[in-house]
C-alpha cells in the first residue's frame, strides 16, 4: 500500500455508452447520474446497444488525459473498463459488446491509456462492475427486460472472469481493481472464484471493499462524503464527482468550485484518506472544459502546497481546529489555514512538543514565524504581510520530535453536571468552503448548501434527549431544510425567521434516543437552501428529557 499512502490524490474516469446518451433517452432528459440512464429509462437491451453505432470518440488523446491529471497533482487514475451497462471499454474476446468490435472507433482506448500512464509515471487502476450488468444474461440489476434473465454462474464464468483476466494480463501493471456494488449476482462462491483468479494473476494489486462475498479488500470507499473521523484503522479513499454526476450529462452544470475541491482534499488528507476526484469525458473523447479549468486551479495550488498532502498521515491533534485542517509527516505538522484568525494568533490546541521552526510553504525564503508554547497548546504569530491564499494557506511546523499531545484536549465534548450536551459553534468542524467561524462566535456565511458542520460528544447516561439549535436568520433567507444526523439517527427541521442575522433563537427539532454510553458524532447539513444563506449557527443542544420533566 506504500504508493497509495504517498499518492493521496487520484482521478476517477466514468466513460462509456452513457456518454453518448448524456442523460437523455427518447428525447427525455433524466435526472440523477448519467451512467444510470439505461436503468432509469428502462431502455431495452437491444435498443440501448444501438448507442454503440454513434460512439466514435475521435478527440480521445490518452496522453492529454494523463497530463491533465498529472498537472492537477494527481498520482493515479481509475477508469471504468465496464460499468453497469455491460459495455466493455476495451478489446475483449468474451463479448462482442465492446468498443473495438461494436463502434466505428475500432480502437482500444485502454491500451493507449496504459501506455501513457507508463510513460508519465501515473499508476493505472481499473473499475469493473462485477455484479450489475444490464446487458449480459445472468448479470444483476436488469429486471425490466426478459432478455437479461440468465444463469449468474454462467455470467461470472463466461463474462466476468475472462474479462478481468484480460484486463490484468493485457495492459501491463494494473495497480488497483475497483469493484462496485457487492451482492446480487456475486454470492460467496462466485466471489471466491473471482478473488482467487485476481490474486493469482496480480498478488500485489489493491482491491477495494465492494467485491462481495464477505471480502473486505484493502480499502474502504466512502462515496460523495467525507467521514467525520476517517477510518483510523483502515486505508480509505473518498470518491467524489466534480458536479452532480459521474458519467457525462449535457444538463449538469452544478460544478464544485476549485476552492471546494482543494479544501476537500485538505480535509480528506487530514483524516488519513485519499481523494479520488471524478471526471466524465464526453462521447467525443475529451474532458469538459469546466473540469479542465478547475483541475488547473487545483494543480497550481498543489504545485505550491503539495508537500502538505503527499505522503502525509492524519492529524495527531486530539481536537479539531475551526481555522482549517492539519496533516503530519514525521516530525512536521502542516497547518492548512482556511480562515485567518482575527487576532493574528493561530493556536495548535494540545501540542506539547517544542517547535523548531515554522514558516509558510509559499515563502521561498522560509522566514521563521514566532511560536509560543502555553497551557492550551502552541500559538503561531501571523505577520500582516503573510502570503495568504484565500482558499488554503499552508504553514509548515517543524518539531523537535514526534508530536506529543495533551490528552486533556479531548476532541469529544462532555456533558455538563446535569447531563446536558452543548455543542458550540467554536467546537464544530466545518466541512465545506463558504461557512466559517465569525468573530462573534457563530458559524456564518453559510451560502453553499453543500457545506456542513460536525461535532463529537460523549454520552454518559443513555436515554432520550431533546435536540435544539440556536441560530439566527433574516426574513428574506428563511426556509432552508436541515438534516441533523446524531449517530445512526436523524432529525429534520426548517429554518424559521428570527427577525435578523443577529437575533438568535432556539428551535426544537425533536428527540433522539442514545442507547449506550460512549462517543457519538453529529453532522448538521442543509438539504435545500431557499435564500441567500442557510443561517448563522451558534450551536446544538441535547437536553436529557428526564431532566426537563
Amino acid at each position: 500500500m506504500q504508493w497509495f499512502h504517498e499518492a493521496k490524490f487520484g482521478m476517477f474516469i466514468h466513460w462509456g455508452l452513457y456518454s453518448v446518451a448524456a442523460g437523455e433517452w427518447n428525447k427525455k432528459q433524466f435526472p440523477w447520474y448519467g451512467e444510470w440512464i439505461m436503468h432509469q429509462s428502462r431502455a431495452p437491451m437491444a435498443d440501448y446497444a444501438k448507442l454503440a453505432e454513434k460512439f466514435n470518440p475521435t478527440k480521445y488523446d490518452a496522453e492529454k488525459w494523463v497530463l491533465a491529471a498529472k498537472n492537477a497533482g494527481m498520482k493515479y487514475m481509475v477508469i471504468t473498463a465496464k460499468h453497469h451497462e455491460g459495455f466493455a471499454m476495451f478489446k475483449t474476446a468474451a463479448s462482442p459488446f465492446n468498443i473495438v468490435d461494436a463502434t466505428p472507433f475500432k480502437r482500444d482506448p485502454l491500451k493507449d491509456l496504459a501506455e501513457a500512464c507508463r510513460k508519465h509515471g501515473m499508476k493505472l487502476g481499473i473499475y469493473y462492475s462485477q455484479n450489475l450488468d444490464w446487458h449480459h444474461p445472468g448479470g444483476g440489476g436488469n429486471s425490466w427486460d426478459p432478455a437479461a434473465q440468465g444463469d449468474p454462474d454462467k455470467y461470472v464464468d463466461a463474462i466476468v472472469i475472462p474479462q478481468v483476466r484480460e484486463l490484468l494480463s493485457n495492459y501491463g501493471d494494473v495497480a488497483v481493481i475497483w469493484w462496485d456494488i457487492p451482492g446480487g449476482a456475486i454470492d460467496k462462491a462466485r466471489a471466491d472464484r473471482i478473488y482467487k483468479m485476481v490474486t493469482e494473476l496480480s498478488p500485489n494489486i489493491i482491491m477495494n471493499s465492494r467485491l462481495g462475498g464477505g471480502y473486505q479488500g484493502d480499502t474502504s470507499n466512502p462515496e460523495q462524503n467525507i467521514p467525520v473521523s476517517g477510518y483510523p484503522d483502515r486505508d480509505w479513499e473518498t470518491c467524489m464527482t466534480m458536479n452532480d454526476t459521474w458519467g457525462f450529462k449535457n444538463d449538469d452544470q452544478n460544478w464544485k468550485s476549485p476552492a471546494m475541491m482543494i479544501r476537500m482534499l485538505c480535509d480528506i488528507a487530514s483524516k488519513g484518506g485519499n481523494y479520488l476526484l471524478n471526471i466524465g469525458p464526453t462521447a467525443q473523447g475529451d474532458f469538459p472544459r469546466a473540469s479542465l479549468d478547475r483541475m488547473a486551479v487545483v494543480g497550481k495550488w498543489m504545485g505550491v502546497n503539495g508537500e502538505a498532502i503527499y505522503g502525509t498521515s492524519a492529524t495527531p491533534l486530539l481536537k479539531g481546529v475551526s481555522w482549517g485542517r492539519v496533516t503530519r509527516k514525521d516530525a512536521t505538522l502542516y497547518l492548512m489555514v482556511f480562515d485567518i484568525p482575527k487576532d493574528g494568533k493561530l493556536l495548535i490546541p494540545g501540542l506539547k512538543t517544542e517547535v523548531s521552526r515554522a514558516y509558510f510553504l509559499a515563502d521561498a525564503g522560509k522566514k521563521k514565524l514566532a511560536a509560543k508554547p502555553g497551557k492550551a497548546g502552541v500559538t503561531i504569530a501571523l505577520p500582516k504581510d503573510a502570503p495568504w491564499d484565500a482558499t488554503a494557506t499552508v504553514i509548515a511546523v517543524e518539531l523537535s520530535g514526534a508530536p506529543e499531545m495533551n490528552k486533556e484536549a479531548e476532541t469529544f465534548v462532555k456533558p455538563d453536571a446535569s447531563g446536558c450536551i452543548s455543542l458550540g459553534a467554536e467546537e464544530g468542524w466545518i466541512a465545506g468552503v463558504t461557512a466559517r467561524m465569525e468573530k462573534d462566535g457563530n458559524i456564518g456565511r453559510w451560502t453553499d448548501e453543500k457545506d456542513s458542520v460536525l461535532w463529537g460528544f460523549m454520552v454518559d447516561h443513555p436515554g432520550e434527549y431533546r435536540v435544539s439549535i440556536n441560530y439566527a436568520c433574516s426574513l428574506d433567507s428563511h426556509g432552508s431544510q436541515l438534516e441533523i444526523s446524531i449517530g445512526n439517527q436523524k432529525v429534520f427541521g426548517t429554518v424559521a425567521p428570527t427577525g435578523g442575522w443577529q437575533q438568535y433563537e432556539s428551535n426544537d427539532l425533536g428527540t433522539v434516543t442514545l442507547s449506550a454510553p460512549g462517543k457519538v458524532e453529529v453532522r448538521i447539513k442543509c438539504l435545500k437552501k431557499t435564500g441567500g444563506a442557510v443561517m448563522n449557527l451558534r450551536g446544538i443542544t441535547l437536553q436529557p428529557v428526564a431532566e426537563q420533566k
